[in-house]
């Protein structure tokens, strides 16, 4: 049994933030019936190279992108632009706890799925709209992607080398934005269930991309609004610690450059540090004994630490700051990453059977419930895959009528 068995979401989401949200729900156990457009369906599904590649050699037409997103859902095609197929998606939210979409603000009132019209036929559904600005202010009717929030929402002002060392202004590698929302509103749905449960009252859940963006910048926003000081760009220093940054290393043996990660916490690891490092002086001098006055003086004492660091290979820091309880740790490339046996021990890769390729590695979820394991299911393969499996078990409708949806064009 899942955590969220019993409960079933309508998602008319794609992409990213939403199918990140209902990938969640559905890891717990939720029933998430991914509406998607016939013919061509999530947008991601097209999202490549790369693509699956099937057993035989040939490339597929099953995005990588796609596949990250969407395990565990089924997929039903609808084309909401047609009468016929808003008034299935009016039915289906009859059956459904929660209603997610990504649209632009004011195109599902457009189609008479507006959460004021759904309320109307499920009064517990729990609405989640998703986009870049929300249902309010000068910027809701504008598109928000998560690049373009990644800069207006300050991450990019606080991301890249510094302006002194010829540094810019750097997106992160991954759409943090969108994941970040995806969790959040997964989060809030979660919260609304739990009030519809005890009161049966449904609610709206209006997710913004830019808000979230501006929750994220966590400590960097704190700082900002109780000094008024504007923090810059720091590379892979931290603004707050010192030392906590990336640092060159003794070179590889076929002479390649080669980092570490050295995350001093508090003082007393800073002080550990230097035994390692063999300059205890360095933390007898008042300059550094306290992190305060590490930052202050972070000129000074980087440089030095940079060229400490820079006498042992990588392998030896990591062995010995390990040993002493520093925190470390080198930078990994991807296949670095899934070849880790951390990574390999917390099952991190699950290996899934597609009918074009008998073994499928995908990142798992990362939940790990004692009594509730998430679910394992393969993201739909096929555009449309449950169509006639839902309509004819949630509506009770029989072959003939979901032929002629079909015929009509509205699956």
């Amino acid at each position: 049994m899942n955590s969220l068995d019993g409960i079933r979401v309508l998602d008319l989401s794609r992409v990213l933030a939403g199918p990140w949200a209902t990938q969640t729900l559905a890891d717990l156990g939720a029933d998430v019936i991914k509406i998607e457009r016939p013919g061509t369906g999530d947008d991601t599904r097209t999202w490549g190279p790369p693509f699956l590649t099937a057993d035989d050699g040939t490339e597929t037409h099953e995005a990588a992108y796609y596949l990250g997103a969407n395990r565990n859902k089924r997929s039903v095609t609808c084309d909401i632009a047609k009468p016929e197929g808003q008034a299935l998606i009016r039915a289906l939210a009859e059956h459904c706890h929660v209603f997610i979409e990504n649209f632009k603000v004011g195109d599902m009132a457009r189609y008479g799925l507006d959460y004021d019209s759904l309320k109307a036929v499920n009064p517990r559904l729990v609405y989640c709209s998703l986009t870049g600005f929300g249902q309010t202010g000068p910027y809701a009717p504008r598109a928000g992607y998560d690049y373009i929030i990644q800069g207006m929402g300050g991450l990019m002002s606080v991301t890249g080398e510094r302006d002194e060392l010829h540094g810019g202004p750097q997106k992160v590698g991954v759409a943090v934005a969108d994941l970040f929302t995806g969790m959040y509103a997964t989060v809030g749905i979660l919260a609304a269930l739990r009030h519809a449960e005890r009161t049966g009252e449904g609610q709206h859940l209006d997710m913004a991309l830019l808000d979230v963006q501006t929750a994220m910048l966590a400590n960097l926003g704190a700082n900002f609004l109780v000094s008024g000081k504007v923090p810059g760009r720091m590379g892979n220093a931290h603004q707050n610690i010192v030392p906590y940054q990336v640092f060159e290393v003794a070179p590889k043996a076929d002479g390649g450059k080669d980092f570490i990660i050295l995350a001093v916490g508090n003082d007393g690891q800073y002080a550990r540090f230097c035994q390692v490092a063999g300059r205890p002086e360095l933390a007898a001098d008042a300059r550094y004994i306290k992190n305060a006055d590490r930052v202050r003086h972070r000129a000074e004492l980087v440089p030095a630490l940079e060229q400490v660091m820079k006498t042992r290979g990588k392998a030896d820091w990591l062995r010995a700051l390990e040993a002493a309880h520093v925190p470390c740790g080198a930078i990994n490339s991807l296949d670095e990453v899934f070849a880790d046996p951390q990574v390999r021990a917390r099952g991190m890769v699950t290996h899934w059977r597609h009918p074009l390729r008998a073994d499928l590695p995908l990142v798992a979820s990362p939940i790990k419930l004692e009594k509730t394991p998430v679910r394992t299911d393969l993201p739909p393969p096929l555009l449309g895959q449950h169509t006639d499996e839902v309509l004819g078990t949630l509506l009770g409708l029989d072959a003939a009528r979901i032929a002629a949806l079909r015929d009509a064009g509205a699956i």
